[in-house]
């Protein structure tokens, strides 16, 4: 299956090889079921010849798996993802709150961490008439625009939080906040009431209220959060809930 096209190009270093497998691996979105050669070659931003090259070598790994003239992401790679302690640990001490929390607020609850500038959706437990949302397991969204990421942000190191101002404050949402001023602001209100929420910055007619799981050191290592319909939801009334099952969960994980 392997053509000698594909190796008539200089043989990459193990770095550069590894280079280009992840820049294969991170061009699938949470929504794929597959991709073909020329996208996969667009968003990985390599030529196609060697997407194909580097895809058919994770399909033989079983990092990949053929689909027609597609490939999707393995089901190693979920295996591989399975032995994270930090996010193992953390989804399987958090699934029972997020339960309880789901059945008190009949509203959608998200389990994120942070992961550079972005919210990594470790886990989301859906109400059976909730909007949908821009959020899915294993997917990311920029920090700032939402619950969780402020949330942990206003709970992180000040480097942390400069990372994702460096990064720029990108209008996700209408109501985004995009002024660094603003941001900073909205911060020191979390650290002092604990809770953090989204009025449709990370998508219209959605509302959040997040609290963070906090370490043994204060700092933040996750993020609790409900979300709803704005027409649905009342924040006053769900923010309590929130804050009380990331504290609970906080205390429990500390005690493991």
């Amino acid at each position: 299956m392997v053509g000698h096209v594909f190796y008539s190009e200089a043989m990459p270093s193990d770095d550069t090889f590894l280079r280009r497998a992840v820049a294969v691996l991170t061009a699938f979105r949470a929504d794929d079921d597959g991709l073909g050669a020329a996208e996969l070659a667009r968003r990985s931003g390599l030529p196609r010849s060697t997407a194909h090259r580097i895809a058919l070598d994770l399909v033989e790994a079983g990092l990949l798996e053929r689909q027609g003239p597609r490939v999707r992401l393995g089901l190693k790679l979920f295996e591989i993802g399975q032995r994270v302690p930090r996010q193992r640990v953390l989804r399987d001490a958090a699934v029972p709150y997020m339960s309880d929390l789901r059945e008190a607020t009949r509203q959608t609850v998200h389990l994120a961490v942070l992961e550079g500038a972005e919210v990594v959706y470790v886990e989301i437990l859906g109400a059976s008439d909730a909007p949908k949302m821009p959020s899915q397991v294993g997917g990311r969204l920029p920090a700032h625009a939402t619950g969780v990421g402020k949330a942990i942000l206003a709970f992180s190191p000040p480097e942390v939080v400069q990372r994702v101002l460096d990064a720029g404050l990108v209008k996700v949402g209408e109501r985004t906040v995009v002024a660094p001023g603003l941001f900073t602001r909205e911060l020191a209100r979390i650290r002092e009431e604990g809770v953090a929420y989204d009025r449709e910055e990370s998508g219209n007619g959605i509302l959040c209220a997040a609290s963070p799981v906090l370490g043994p050191d204060g700092e933040a290592i996750g993020a609790l959060s409900v979300s709803g319909w704005s027409n649905r939801m009342r924040l006053a009334a769900v923010a309590p809930a929130v804050h009380t099952a990331a504290l609970t969960l906080s205390r429990t994980l500390a005690h493991r």
